[in-house]
């Protein structure tokens, strides 16, 4: 089977998944996105197509290696996808927003579908059973608010994130575990609710590396997949890539 590499820049983070026919074999933090990085990639998987999704400045000639060794498509609003946008401007939507629409159309096909991602941000997005991506809501992710409370103020520390915390805060550090972790959880379920007021029934698909830190604390049915961006991906990189 061929090889695929789906390369997800965001913010904190610069991943790869490769792909072995559809099916996800691993997923792998990169360094950076240097030559010296890309090349041995290249090398040791051989890949015959290669997509990339990123909302960050990245090396530009990372674009011209994946070009000249696969079939290459970087994703933006001129990539062709099965969902359409019929509020805002396509070009405005990031890269990472498109990828997951796309792995919610292709993998629950005809139902209503809200995709929360776990990022620097948190992005909500909305895909209705319409195969219409209506939009959404963008907060501040776990690590951003972890950091403004260190950044904004004279004395809190700059603490890490737990999933195991507590309702009430006995010290300093969990008093901020507890603010942030439970309070994100409770923002998340907060937006399910309302979006329930308005869709009687739809799929609430979870995805991203903060995952492990709130899917124990949330209340609402959820579908957990920490590899839907690259999924979605993949997908559209079939479809850009043929």
């Amino acid at each position: 089977m061929s090889i695929t590499l789906c390369f997800d820049f965001g913010n904190t983070r610069k991943k790869v998944a490769v792909f072995e026919g559809s099916e996800i074999q691993e997923a792998i933090t990169l360094p950076d996105d240097a030559n010296e990085t890309i090349q041995p990639l290249i090398a040791k998987y051989k890949p015959a197509k290669s997509i990339l999704s990123s909302v960050i400045d990245h090396n530009p000639v990372l674009e011209e290696i994946l070009t000249a060794a696969t079939k290459f498509h970087k994703l933006s609003h001129h990539t062709k996808v099965a969902f359409t946008t019929p509020v805002g401007k396509p070009e405005t939507i990031g890269a990472d927003r498109l990828a997951l629409s796309a792995a919610a159309v292709h993998y629950y096909p005809g139902q209503h579908n809200l995709v929360i991602g776990l990022g620097t941000c948190i992005t909500y997005n909305f895909i209705n059973k319409f195969h219409e991506f209506v939009g959404g809501a963008i907060s501040p992710g776990m690590e951003m608010r972890l950091k403004a409370l260190n950044y904004y103020t004279a004395k809190l520390p700059l603490v890490k994130a737990d999933s195991n915390v507590p309702l009430i805060g006995y010290d300093t550090t969990t008093n901020i575990t507890s603010g942030v972790v439970l309070g994100m959880a409770k923002e998340i379920d907060g937006f399910i609710e309302a979006y329930r007021e308005r869709f009687r029934n739809f799929n609430v698909l979870l995805t991203g590396g903060d995952i492990v830190y709130l899917a124990s604390h949330l209340k609402n049915k959820i579908f957990a997949d920490p590899d839907l961006i690259f999924k979605g991906l993949y997908a559209l990189s079939e479809v850009n890539n043929p």
